[in-house]
């Protein structure tokens, strides 16, 4: 387990009188337009290259009047260790991050992917699941992103912005959270839920990620594809609460029980850990952020494909 960290990153800023808002974890265009007025809200937009040309220029371009803009991809969301990608960086560099962003402890974060497909909503929660495990809970995503917003013909703006004021975010981490490859093999072999967020093909081992030295899934996992639950509606995609309760009880997944999300770099298991734990009522769901990258990093674990059962990650190797 990982020892609990406290930081605070930036110079200290006044605190206003703002109060928090205390927002659902998925929030709509019009809740997201009445609040915009709050002092205590920040409204993040995460656009990166993942959503095909999101960058600070697109972001310059259009975005919600009053955002502030953090690139996803490039701005040390995520990082590499080991030869392993996707990686939750060092809390301390997090909360320096959220701190220089000008968010501070008593904001409340509503974060906007592009919401052109479903794998940059994986974008938002990737944001979401890091405010959390380091203790913040006033989150929530837009739902539809930007594309939402604008499509719904809500307010934009346009042009360069000033960068925000540094200020201070204390972080402490949530171990319960985060799950280490010890803490999954152990979740493996007591039965508990592990759930693959990843499509079809790269579950059944017909496909293989690049950041992943073997195609395959963890034994025992079942398929919740990430993607399953967000639907195109008029240019923009919107994760649908009734789609993805009917697949988690088609699936038999126990509210309850123990559960990790993964996929092959912790981005679409960021996506599965949100919908699973903040929109489908699981109660105790962690997520794995090394997945299949991590996981495939020792010849000796176990993964299985459809066409070949169980097999050793070095016997796929020979």
């Amino acid at each position: 387990m990982r020892t609990p960290l406290i930081v605070a990153a930036g110079a200290l800023a006044f605190a206003g009188t703002a109060q928090a808002m205390h927002p659902s974890p998925l929030v709509d265009a019009e809740w997201l337009d009445g609040q915009r007025n709050n002092d205590a809200l920040v409204v993040l937009d995460v656009r990166s290259a993942i959503d095909d040309g999101g960058d600070r220029a697109a972001f310059e371009a259009a975005r919600i009047p009053g955002s502030r803009y953090s690139n996803y991809a490039e701005d040390g969301w995520r990082e590499e260790r080991d030869g392993v990608a996707g990686l939750m960086p060092d809390t301390e560099a997090l909360a320096e991050l959220i701190g220089d962003l000008g968010i501070g402890n008593a904001d409340t974060v509503v974060v906007v992917p592009a919401g052109t497909g479903p794998t940059d909503f994986g974008s938002a929660a990737r944001v979401y699941w890091t405010f959390k495990a380091l203790g913040h809970d006033e989150v929530a995503i837009l739902n539809g992103g930007f594309a939402g917003w604008e499509q719904q013909g809500f307010e934009t703006a346009s042009g360069p912005t000033d960068s925000p004021e540094a200020t201070s975010f204390s972080a402490t981490l949530r171990e319960e959270l985060l799950a280490t490859d010890a803490e999954v093999e152990a979740s493996r072999q007591a039965g508990e839920q592990l759930v693959d967020a990843r499509p079809e093909g790269f579950y059944r081992g017909e496909e293989q990620s690049p950041a992943a030295r073997v195609p395959g899934t963890i034994p025992g996992a079942v398929n919740l594809p990430h993607h399953d639950a967000l639907v195109e509606r008029n240019g923009a995609w919107y994760l649908e609460p009734e789609r993805l309760t009917a697949a988690i009880d088609a699936l038999g997944l126990d509210r309850e029980a123990p559960t990790v999300a993964f996929c092959n770099t912790g981005h679409w298991a960021s996506s599965g850990w949100f919908q699973l734990s903040e929109v489908g009522g699981l109660d105790n769901v962690t997520m794995y952020d090394g997945s299949m990258a991590a996981w495939t990093r020792d010849d000796s674990r176990p993964v299985h494909l459809a066409d070949r059962g169980t097999v050793k990650v070095g016997e796929l190797l020979d």
